[in-house]
């Protein structure tokens, strides 16, 4: 049943910077439809009527229909959608196999369309609405010796994108933007690498979740900016170090 109440949907959010997403919107007073693979199983989330759980891979668009489905029949609209989910498979540009290509392609370009597609439609009957992606400071700033090519090649899609579609649907009231974190503290990075991992940054340290969700909060909050590529990095994208 629809409420007032603003509604987000967070992709990637049974864990690390989805978890971290879904409490904060929840915290904020929104609805937030959440999907994982398998986040109903998984589920680290307390029980509220103001969150729902989606199943499935976000690379498939039935899954796609099925979160943007819950959104706007248990909760009336879609004002938030973070495109969260991904993984990472680093590699020597000539070791990818074409399993790890459709892997990758799946995953961040195909889960980044289909929920978009069908969550713009959502948001231009409201003409209101808020994207945003979750890209990577290597398309930027690429590190001699993180073998990352082809992710950096498909993550940079997601920063061209962003600005495409800021300036396609500003008139809508739609608003596109991309966060590019450098190495955060989830448990995608295991903490045996932590001290390798702490010098690619010039800040010398990891990001911490926390700080990934307080750019999220404020894009979403920042009703003039649109086609901004936000890096949240310590700095490591300004240069060398």
């Amino acid at each position: 049943m629809a409420n007032a109440a603003k509604t987000a949907i967070v992709t990637g959010a049974s864990r690390g910077i989805g978890a971290g997403l879904v409490e904060a919107f929840l915290k904020r007073g929104y609805s937030v439809v959440a999907n994982s693979r398998n986040i109903a199983t998984a589920n680290p989330f307390a029980t509220s009527p103001n969150l729902a759980l989606v199943d499935g891979d976000i690379g498939d668009r039935s899954t796609a229909a099925q979160i943007v489905d819950a959104a706007v029949s248990k909760f009336g609209r879609i004002d938030v959608l973070i495109n969260n989910a991904g993984v990472f498979i680093p590699k020597a540009f000539t070791e990818y196999t074409a399993e790890d290509f459709d892997t990758l392609v799946s995953t961040t370009l195909a889960g980044f369309l289909y929920v978009s597609q069908l969550a713009v439609k959502q948001m231009s009957k409201q003409k209101s609405g808020s994207i945003i992606n979750i890209s990577t400071t290597l398309v930027d700033h690429p590190i001699a010796g993180v073998g990352a090519a082809v992710q950096i090649m498909l993550k940079g899609a997601l920063n061209a994108v962003t600005r495409a579609l800021a300036i396609e649907y500003a008139k809508e009231g739609i608003r596109v933007n991309t966060i590019a974190p450098g190495v955060i503290n989830t448990p995608m990075h295991k903490p045996e690498t932590h001290d390798f991992l702490k010098g690619l940054s010039p800040a010398g340290r990891i990001g911490e979740v926390k700080e990934i969700v307080d750019a999220a909060l404020f894009l979403t909050d920042a009703t003039f900016t649109s086609g901004e590529i936000l890096h949240v990095d310590g700095g490591a994208h300004a240069g060398k170090w």
